[in-house]
Order: C-alpha cells, then sequence, then structure tokens
C-alpha cells in the first residue's frame, strides 16, 4: 500500500541519450540534445508532432498519424483525450461531462478508475489512461530511437502546472509503463520558458518577467516568471486543467448538429461516425479562420446519404467561443494577483499551444495588456517539447556551455498543502505558490487524549480553512506510541514535495522513533473539476467565514487544552505536590463541567468559548498561584 519516493535518478552519459517529450492532449513531441543544440524529432510520416490517438482494429492497433486518419471509419476503438482522464475519478463532473462527446466508451473501474473500452481482435478489452497515454510515449520513444539508431531509456515529461499529485503521479506510471526513467516532470510553462530563456540569454543582461500564456488542444496554463540570464524562476502559475482547442471544435460542433437538426429535420447526435466526420472538419475549418475570414465546411454523405455544406465566418466561430475565450484572461489575472505585480511590470508575453493562434485569443490578451506586443520567437507547437529537452540535458550531464548555466529555480506548488487538526481545521505546511522542491517540518504535534496509543494524520490539498471543504489526498496512522497524559508526546511531521511536485508526508514520535508516511495512491486524491477550477475563488468568497471559523476553533481549542493543563498539573506528582487537597478538588471538579459542557455545545460561538476560558482562567490562577 505504502508509496515509496525515490531520489530522481541522474542519467549519465554511459545511460544513452536522453529525451524531452511534450505529452500533449491532442499531439506530443519528441527532441534530443545533438550538435550542441535541441532536435526536434519528425515521426515516420515526416510531421513534428503527433496526434496523442490510439486506434484499435480486429487485426492492430495503431498509434499516432495513423490512429487519426482511420479515426471516422472506426470512431468507437480510436481513444484519444486520454490526458483529460488521467489521474481523474469516474464520477468526475468533468469525465462525466466528457463521455458525452467521446465516441468510445468510459466506464467505472476499481476505486471509481475510468477505464477505457474497446474492442481489440475481436475481444473487448479495458485499458486505464495511463495505460493509452504510455502507448502514446511509446511512440514518442520510438520516433526518437529510429532517429538516433539506439535505445533510449530516460526521459523528461511535461504536465500542465496545474495538473495535481494524482495526475502527476498517473504521468509518471505511464513512463514507466513505457519502459522510459522519468528523470523529471516539468510543468509545460516552465519547459517554455526555458526554451524562450536558452533564446534569449545571450541578448538579455537584465532581469526579464514572463509571462507564459499555454493554450494547448485540452489544457491551459499561465505562468509568471522572472529570467535573468540563465536563471529562471516561477513566481506564480494558475491555469484550467479542462480548457483548450478540443473544447472550442465542441462549441462548433453543437452548433451544426443543431444547424442540420434545423435545416433537415434530422438528429446526428447520436450517430458516432457522422459526428466524427463532423468534428474533423470543424478542427479543419477552425485552423483555417485564424488565417482567413471565412471558410466552409464540406461533409458528403454526413447522415443517411445527406451530404452537408454550411459557411462559417471567423465572427461566428468567436461568437460561439467568446465565454470560453474570456474565461482564459480570469488565470491571467490571478497570476498577477498571486505575484503582487501590476501589467506594466511584465516585459514579454510569450505564446504557447497551437490554440494560441486563434486571433481572438491574442486580442484579448493584447487588451488585457494595453496593446503591448506578443512575443512570437518562439513556436508554440514546439516550444513545451523543446525546453523539456534541453532539461533532459542538463540532467543527463551535459556540459555544452549553452546549457551550462541555465539554472532552473523549479516551480511552484499550484495548491497548497496542509494537515489536518483537531477542531476540523487545517495547518497549512506548503502555501500554493511555494518554489518547489520544498521541506517543511513543525515539531509541536501532540495527542489530543488521554493514554492515546495512536494518531492519524489526514493530508489535505486546496485553500479552504475547513479540513472538509478541502480535498484528502491520503491519511496514514502512527501506533505504538507510549500511554501518556494528552500533549505530552511529540511528533515531528515532514512535508516533503520533489521536483516532479509531488508530496510525501511522514510523522515520527520523538520518543520512541516510531515513525510512518502518507499513502497517496491514483485513486485517491483526485480533484474534481470544481476542485481544481473554484478553490481559490471559493477562498476568496469564503474568506470571512473562514476566518471566523478559525478564530472559533482556536478558541475552542484553547479552552480544551487549559482545562486539561491545568488537570495535568494538579496530578503531577511534582507540581501538585503543595495544592491542598480542596483546591484540587475543585479544579477536578470544574474541570469535568468544562469537558462536559465542550461536549454538550459543539455549535457554540467564539464568544461563548471566550466566556468559559476567562472563566476557568478566575478559577484556576489563584489556585495554581500558590505552587509558586
Amino acid at each position: 500500500m505504502e508509496r515509496k519516493f525515490s531520489k530522481e535518478k541522474m542519467a549519465g552519459k554511459g545511460d544513452g541519450p536522453a529525451i524531452g517529450i511534450d505529452l500533449g492532449t491532442t499531439y506530443s513531441c519528441v527532441g534530443v540534445w545533438q550538435h550542441d543544440r535541441v532536435e526536434i524529432i519528425a515521426n515516420d510520416q515526416g510531421n513534428r508532432t503527433t496526434p496523442s490517438y490510439v486506434a484499435f482494429t480486429d487485426t492492430h492497433r495503431l498509434i499516432g498519424d495513423g490512429a487519426k486518419n482511420q479515426v471516422a471509419v472506426n470512431p468507437i476503438n480510436t481513444v484519444f483525450d486520454a490526458k483529460r482522464l488521467i489521474g481523474r475519478r469516474y464520477s468526475d463532473t468533468t469525465v462525466q461531462s466528457d463521455m458525452k462527446l467521446w465516441p468510445f466508451k468510459v466506464t467505472s473501474g476499481l476505486d471509481d478508475t475510468p477505464m477505457i473500452g474497446v474492442t481489440y481482435k475481436y475481444e473487448e478489452k479495458q485499458f486505464s489512461a495511463e495505460e493509452i497515454s504510455s502507448m502514446v510515449l511509446v511512440k514518442m520513444k520510438e520516433i526518437a530511437e529510429d532517429y538516433l539508431g539506439t535505445t533510449v531509456k530516460n526521459a523528461v515529461v511535461t504536465v500542465p502546472a496545474y495538473f495535481n499529485d494524482s495526475q502527476r503521479q498517473a504521468t509518471k506510471d505511464a513512463g514507466v509503463i513505457a519502459g522510459l526513467n522519468v528523470m523529471r516532470i516539468i510543468n509545460e510553462p516552465t519547459a517554455a520558458a526555458i526554451a524562450y530563456g536558452l533564446d534569449n540569454k545571450a541578448s538579455s543582461t537584465s532581469e526579464t518577467k514572463v509571462l507564459i500564456f499555454d493554450l494547448g488542444g485540452g489544457t491551459f496554463d499561465v505562468s509568471l516568471l522572472t529570467i535573468d540570464g540563465g536563471k529562471i524562476e516561477v513566481i506564480a502559475t494558475g491555469g484550467d486543467t479542462h480548457l483548450g482547442g478540443e473544447d472550442f471544435d465542441n462549441r462548433m460542433v453543437n452548433h451544426f448538429v443543431q444547424e442540420f437538426k434545423r435545416k433537415l429535420k434530422k438528429d446526428i447526435s447520436g450517430n458516432p461516425r457522422a459526428l466524427r466526420r463532423l468534428r474533423t472538419c470543424c478542427e479543419r475549418a477552425k485552423r483555417t479562420l485564424s488565417s482567413t475570414p471565412e471558410t466552409t465546411i464540406e461533409v458528403d454523405a454526413l447522415y443517411e446519404g445527406i451530404d452537408f455544406c454550411a459557411t462559417v465566418t471567423r465572427a461566428r466561430f468567436e461568437e460561439l467561443n467568446i465565454e470560453l475565450f474570456r474565461k482564459c484572461m480570469e488565470p491571467v489575472e490571478e497570476c498577477l494577483r498571486d505575484a503582487k505585480m501590476n501589467k506594466s511590470n511584465v516585459n514579454e508575453l510569450v505564446l504557447v499551444g497551437g490554440s494560441t493562434r486563434i486571433p481572438k485569443v491574442r486580442q484579448l490578451l493584447q487588451d488585457f495588456f494595453n496593446g503591448k506586443e506578443l512575443c512570437k520567437s518562439i513556436n508554440p507547437d514546439e516550444a513545451v517539447a523543446y525546453g523539456a529537452t534541453v532539461q533532459a540535458a542538463i540532467l543527463s550531464g551535459e556540459r555544452n556551455e549553452k546549457v551550462l548555466d541555465l539554472v532552473l529555480l523549479l516551480d511552484v506548488a499550484p495548491l497548497s498543502f496542509s494537515l489536518g487538526r483537531h477542531g476540523g481545521v487545517v495547518v497549512v505546511f506548503i502555501p500554493r505558490n511555494t518554489k518547489i522542491p520544498a521541506k517543511i517540518k513543525q515539531s509541536d504535534w501532540t495527542t489530543v487524549d488521554d493514554n492515546q496509543t495512536s494518531v492519524c494524520f489526514r493530508v489535505y490539498q486546496g485553500e479552504r480553512t475547513r479540513a472538509i471543504d478541502n480535498i484528502l489526498l491520503g491519511e496514514f496512522t502512527l501506533t505504538g506510541i507510549p500511554p501518556a497524559p494528552r500533549g505530552v508526546p511529540k511528533f515531528k511531521i515532514c512535508f516533503d514535495i520533489d521536483a516532479n511536485g509531488i508530496l510525501t508526508v511522514s510523522a515520527e514520535d520523538q520518543t520512541t522513533r516510531r515513525k510512518n508516511m502518507v499513502t497517496i495512491t491514483n485513486a485517491k486524491g483526485r480533484l474534481s473539476k470544481e476542485g481544481i477550477e473554484k478553490m481559490v475563488q471559493e477562498a476568496e468568497k469564503y474568506k470571512w467565514e473562514d476566518k471566523e471559523h478559525r478564530k472559533k476553533v482556536e478558541a475552542k481549542n484553547a479552552l480544551e487544552t487549559y482545562a486539561y493543563d491545568m488537570r495535568n498539573t494538579i496530578r503531577d506528582e511534582k507540581k501538585g505536590a503543595n495544592i491542598p487537597l480542596a483546591d484540587k478538588k475543585k479544579i477536578e471538579a470544574v474541570f469535568e463541567q468544562v469537558i462536559q459542557w465542550l461536549d454538550e455545545n459543539p455549535l457554540a460561538v467564539t464568544e461563548e468559548f471566550a466566556y468559559k476560558m476567562k472563566e476557568l482562567v478566575g478559577i484556576c490562577s489563584p489556585i495554581i498561584a500558590k505552587m509558586y
């Protein structure tokens, strides 16, 4: 059950070349450091990006261009969008929503894991998202091996900056399934920043503040960084793990499904093949509209032998998606707020991801920054793979002067990591936007009951004060604690988030040196759409409520702690030796009253706890004073 976290392996020269892989929702890309530069490797079709598609037929499996090219004739057995499933639960609202758009089947597996069902060689098969992603990674590995003429073992793989612990671990697991040693999981905007930093290092003599705007096929990230020579530091990050080009395609597909229904009284929404052919045309039209104001969609025999032809303008496409385009600006504002920075402080706006070619997206970003020019010096399709390749070269010991002084102060934690405390609140160990890797220790944790021999520790991710409002990532129990009064045992808690953004938590009894660590499996801690997109917004909305609740819990805990401290003091053989028996009985009696009152008034307000505390101190203080 326990998940071990080993230190990342540093690939040496003897391990062969290390590659960088951009594992995308819709397209993937691979590169290698060769001849003192990054080489983005073309696949067997001559394309520098490869569709993240896997198809299963009666005779064989197809990955990449071959899979996407036959999707119209084999829609129910062609899998794509695995990245939108990886590390999520079947019951997540995003998964339930996406399932309505996918032609392939998705069912609930063990521990609510989404399982993709296909027919392969006349047999029903089920695959996890990790397995499908591993197949894409295998394809990228093979593309590199064909180019290099040697076996490739080591790779740096990218993920969206806003991926949570479970999604990162699931991506790493996909690499293991693919036979790769994943040296590092790196955030996509940071990889793009490395690409930008390497190209602009020589020309830049002062610190540059760069905003990476990364809008791909299925995910959206914004990161604010500083680049000073070869030093890259992430300040803040934000985004949406479920927003990208495919969502824009969906709006257009839905529009034309309604058009077909209105004009011809035919509903194609239940026909996977017709929908797939329409989607392919809509995706092509979207790309065309980035360079021309109008295009035509033509699908022969779309449904029941009926041809479909329609004209779509850039204005109509923008109107269908304007809500989503504007949604892209929210994480930009959030990033600037988190970094405590004004728009005018940003020196460069770097566009990454194919969806940044959409003119309206560019216009909204440029308008937000008061007409500032957008940086077009890096290829939006290849920048992430480029940066991942540079990172792979550094980790494999590349000594070229171009990368030698490129120091990456790694990313930041996208959401806070906390430990649950008595009273239903959380104590934040690693706040959101903390530089990682990071290691935080605390030694003031103890028991809440007398003679407690075990303690359960619960680890949460999120921005709320109350534990119930955050996402439970995992829990573990420390046992074998020697019986002692409440507050006597002491535990050292350590939160350790590694360079991949993956967390481990341990607790150690400082008396017995017994130790245990958290178990976070891929089945736990997967954030729902609400969890990942609304946590920060909810934290702001309920800020006042959270603050008041914390005050109440602190007042309650202070009262309870003081009551137990007084009782333990008078029972102590040395400390209580000078207290008369009558006074001891008085404190015992008032202690019992307070504990009973706490049990009977769980909904008491802050002021009531404060009043009880004042009352208790008034009785106990004069008696304790006699000891001295």
